[in-house]
């Protein structure tokens, strides 16, 4: 039976409980499931984690994702029991683990130093844990055996860690996390100090290995890249609260605010107004003239203000020359080429338009399309279903991506 039939064919709750490394071994390893109930953590009477409700399911690949400073971190480290909440429950499995000891807690991590023994080899490196345990010493050669075959460093037991390049490190310390058989894996941004090829590598082995083994991965970034690539769900942090949360394809495609919009990805915001709502669609007037219609699904409840941010991310706009007929069903904006910029991949173009505000547009690369120049006059257009509205940040309020953690 293949790893994918596995997972698709046995019910979630009993994922995780067998998985099938490269060389055909069976692990016992088990997932659980993990859930906040209205934690707080203060430190200095300010609150890192402001009353925190999140539930991960068992054997899903869940991401924490925001700014540092956004409260992450603390979150990961209540949940491995290195910090105690101010308030709140924290459930490992339906075990209220709040004031257990990390040692009574079946969870592992794995932080941004790999921290891994230099005077031991790698095999020794993998069965530090399981020798502390006293296990049987054929048992745990064929743990680690097993546990380096699923990250893909047969062979390995005899190097030293000083003879390993940053990502096989970060393997050994990967094997070295399951091979105890924690029912969740915490990852404290464990790629930043790897380089940006070798980080998007380990991005793909690290989902590959979560889905071979099946337990629940718990992981920090913020990297909006790493998320959106690795994760089942992700759930965007800031001031210690969840801003967004859902599969990254929706919480990127119809974010919940401001703050998600602007730190997930590039968007173009226009602010204005609610004038009128008919059938599915909504016409909302945008500051320095002209209306754009949004679907009523993508209308938050805005507490009775008609005040909103319309939103439509780059790479779904369209650039034409002026004068283009604008098809039925899109919005569109006129405006001139003020940077135009040749990425490789696609050309990245800044629009002024003739709102008087400027729009990034993102076009692929296909070959056999006009790129407009810069000084080129052009209208821009998308679908209606592409655009999403979203409530406006007080005025006072600033994102701030570098704040201390």
């Amino acid at each position: 039976m293949s790893i994918g039939a596995t997972k698709a064919t046995e019910p979630k709750a009993q994922r995780g409980a067998r998985s099938l490394g490269r060389s055909g071994k069976i692990a016992n390893l088990e997932s659980a499931d993990v859930e906040f109930i209205n934690v707080t953590k203060t430190f200095n009477d300010a609150n890192a984690v402001d009353d925190l409700n999140l539930r991960v399911e068992a054997g899903e690949f869940f991401s924490l994702l925001g700014p540092s400073g956004c409260g992450k971190t603390t979150s990961l480290r209540m949940l491995g029991g290195f910090e105690d909440p101010t308030k709140g429950r924290i459930l490992l499995g339906g075990q209220d683990v709040t004031n257990l000891p990390p040692y009574r807690r079946d969870v592992n991590t794995v932080f941004q130093s790999y921290a891994l023994f230099p005077h031991l080899n790698v095999f020794e490196n993998v069965a530090f844990g399981l020798r502390r345990q006293k296990i049987e010493k054929h048992e745990i050669k064929r743990r680690v055996g097993e546990m380096l075959d699923i990250v893909d460093l047969p062979n390995y037991e005899k190097r030293q860690s000083s003879q390993l390049s940053g990502g096989q490190q970060q393997r050994v310390a990967l094997a070295r996390a399951l091979v105890n058989q924690p029912k969740l894996l915490l990852l404290d941004e464990p790629m930043s100090a790897l380089d940006a090829k070798l980080r998007r590598q380990m991005q793909i082995e690290l989902k590959r290995i979560q889905t071979q083994v099946g337990i629940t991965f718990l992981y920090v970034t913020h990297d909006q890249e790493e998320a959106m690539t690795m994760s089942d769900r992700l759930a965007v942090m800031w001031h210690g609260r969840i801003e967004g949360m859902g599969s990254p394809k929706d919480v990127y495609d119809s974010p919940t605010t401001e703050f998600v919009a602007s730190f997930l990805g590039a968007s173009n915001l226009l602010a204005g107004s609610i004038v009128s709502t008919s059938g599915s669609r909504t016409t909302i007037a945008i500051d320095g003239g002209g209306s754009i219609v949004v679907p009523v699904n993508h209308v938050p409840d805005l507490g009775g203000s008609t005040a909103v941010k319309v939103g439509v991310r780059p790479e779904k706009i369209g650039i034409f020359p002026a004068g283009t007929d604008v098809q039925p069903g899109h919005n569109a904006i006129g405006g001139r080429v003020r940077v135009s910029t040749f990425t490789g991949v696609g050309n990245q173009y800044i629009v002024e338009t003739t709102l008087g505000v400027e729009v990034t547009v993102y076009a692929q690369n296909i070959g056999n399309q006009l790129a407009p120049r810069s000084g080129d006059e052009v209208i821009l257009s998308w679908p209606e279903e592409h655009t999403f509205t979203v409530k406006p940040l007080p005025t006072t309020v600033e994102i701030n991506e570098t704040e201390g953690d």
